[in-house]
């Protein structure tokens, strides 16, 4: 209820997800029966920047989403997938893989010898981490848990850093960086987690706010915004040529995203149980039909 507490009910949840095209309209040329595309996550935002009026139409709220047999989309909302990857695979794209992908290569411009934070080991977290190993750059990643950041080093991860463990994150970060910060964190906390964020960060750099999953009011120190001429980017996924760079991206570097488990259909409430319980590492798909 945070994100729209106006949303008017029932609404079709789910903004990412990948199909088969089974039939087009009469003037529709660019696309065939038997295509294989992902809608984008906002449906009216092709190309340049966001507006009031792009970011109304998002699959998932306020439009219906994903969770169905059938949906109806602009045959220019749709983008086809990387050929290498799974179905499963292609439908972590949309939403989670976009919004990491803007983040570190549209808005952030990050460079080979960066360094870059991950906090967690979600699904825009772990989108991070193998895009910011693809750029060349230096990757710090955050969890609450060992057993994931040993994960994140088989997936590339530089150093990891166990936030219970060591509450006070973003000075050990500064340390490991020779007391400078590090260029870019991904910041998908929120509130309680963004002070942290403030400290690790380097004078001049960027911190991108994508997630509230600590929550969206609490104290903060503005004065290091200042200070440290900080650039807080918020991030709201991005536009269908977005998706298409991010594509040809994981096609030339033939990289594959994070998959935790796929659930079934009729095990939709379990897929939010299991997500709500912080257990996953990297993306969770429903598999609709056989």
């Amino acid at each position: 209820g945070l994100y729209n507490p106006n949303q008017p009910l029932p609404l079709v949840p789910f903004s990412d997800g990948v199909g088969e095209v089974v039939e087009v309209g009469d003037d529709v040329e660019t696309r065939e029966t038997g295509d294989r595309v992902c809608p984008i996550f906002t449906r009216d935002w092709i190309g340049g920047e966001p507006t009031k009026e792009r970011l109304q139409s998002a699959f998932g709220g306020p439009l219906d989403g994903t969770l169905r047999e059938y949906m109806t989309v602009p045959a220019e909302s749709v983008v086809e997938p990387p050929e290498h990857l799974s179905d499963a695979e292609a439908a972590t794209l949309p939403c989670a893989g976009v919004t990491a992908w803007n983040a570190l290569t549209e808005h952030g411009d990050v460079a080979p010898g960066d360094t870059v934070v991950c906090l967690g080991t979600g699904g825009v977290s772990s989108f991070a981490l193998t895009i910011a190993d693809m750029i060349g750059a230096e990757t710090i990643v955050t969890s609450s848990s060992d057993e994931k950041l040993e994960r994140a080093y088989e997936l590339g991860a530089d150093r990891g850093l166990n936030y219970e463990d060591d509450p006070d994150w973003g000075e050990q970060i500064r340390e490991w960086t020779d007391g400078v910060g590090a260029d870019h964190v991904v910041e998908v906390g929120g509130a309680a987690t963004l002070p942290q964020s403030l400290r690790a960060v380097r004078v001049g750099g960027e911190i991108t706010l994508i997630g509230v999953l600590s929550g969206t009011i609490d104290d903060l120190d503005v004065t290091k915004v200042l200070m440290k001429n900080v650039c807080i980017q918020g991030i709201l996924v991005g536009s269908r040529d977005m998706f298409q760079n991010f594509n040809r991206a994981l096609a030339a570097n033939d990289a594959t995203p994070v998959l935790d488990r796929t659930f079934g259909f009729d095990e939709v409430h379990e897929a939010l149980e299991f997500m709500a319980s912080g257990q996953h590492f990297g993306k969770i798909a429903i598999e609709i039909g056989s």
